[in-house]
């Protein structure tokens, strides 16, 4: 029944919001990403944009750097937001890690409720999680850059971030479910997110921007769900704000900027679109799911 389902899933999510210490380290890379902006990345950013604005003076300095701050702001939070659904899924996955350890999980098997509605308790806890925490996020970025001098986001552009988010969370919800079967021991689990944490910001290309990478890792980083994650919030928070502070400047240096940064990504000679990449991430959930699904079945028959 769908009431088992949801009783699980209230339950895995109390465990999570229970644990102090997960709920602090999946937003740990969020506060990283927050850090180096301000103290090192940041005004690297936004001395990148007055160079390009300087050379078209259509505007006093002043307000040419208070444009490309706002830019950089938009840009950072879109990356926020990409990465947060990947840590907050790791986050709620290790308590079915601590089930499993402890036993609880195996008590929880004995009862008259199939397997599958267990793991889909599981998968929709990290995904409900992470909607919940990205939406958070979105609405404070939204008021501190509102408070800051940037036009609040039109109504429709609210619809697409809240699809987007629902899109992005799904994925890494069903990503981390085949991976946490694997883990066998919380050092284990807590060693994987050490390293996914990690890796998440540079995949995103919110460390530094895709274009100024090597081909090579370009490329790699676009094998990835993150890139398009981040992308995506990207073209849609940074759309006002970019045709404000590149207003005059000539189109084809606005298109390099928007393929340096991230904002807009190429691949295979085709420039992605939101459809597009909505809808390689919608691919990539449905892939994971499928195959958690199968180690599932594999997993029951191993137990037998």
């Amino acid at each position: 029944m769908m009431e088992q389902c949801l009783v699980l899933t209230a339950r895995n999510l109390k465990v999570y919001l229970r644990d102090k210490g997960a709920v602090f380290f999946s937003l740990l890379s969020a506060l990283i990403v927050i850090c180096l902006m301000v103290f090192f990345l940041g005004d690297m950013n936004i001395d990148g944009i007055l160079e390009i604005l300087d050379s078209f003076p259509q505007k006093e300095y002043e307000e040419n750097r208070k444009n490309a701050e706002l830019l950089v702001l938009s840009w950072t939070c879109a990356g926020i937001l990409s990465i947060n659904a990947v840590t907050v899924s790791l986050a709620v996955y290790s308590g079915m890690i601590k089930d499993r350890v402890s036993g609880k999980l195996n008590a929880i098997y004995t009862a008259p409720i199939s397997r599958l509605k267990i793991a889909l308790s599981y998968i929709a806890s990290a995904w409900t999680a992470s909607v919940f925490v990205c939406l958070l996020t979105l609405a404070i970025t939204e008021v501190y850059g509102v408070a800051s001098g940037m036009k609040p986001y039109t109504g429709m552009e609210h619809v697409e971030l809240v699809a987007m988010i629902m899109i992005n969370s799904f994925v890494y919800a069903a990503l981390m479910y085949p991976l946490s079967i694997m883990a066998k021991t919380e050092g284990a689990w807590s060693g994987f997110g050490t390293v996914i944490g990690t890796l998440v910001g540079f995949l995103g290309g919110i460390y530094i921007p895709i274009g100024s990478l090597a081909d090579g890792i370009a490329g790699l980083m676009k094998c990835t769900p993150v890139i398009y994650g981040t992308s995506m919030f990207r073209s849609i928070m940074t759309r006002s704000i970019l045709e404000t502070a590149f207003q005059g400047v000539p189109m084809d240096i606005v298109e390099e900027y928007r393929e340096i940064m991230g904002i807009q990504l190429t691949v295979a000679d085709h420039t992605l679109n939101l459809r597009d990449e909505c809808l390689i991430l919608s691919a990539c959930g449905v892939f994971f799911l499928a195959v958690g699904m199968c180690m599932l079945k594999y997993e029951k028959k191993s137990d037998r």
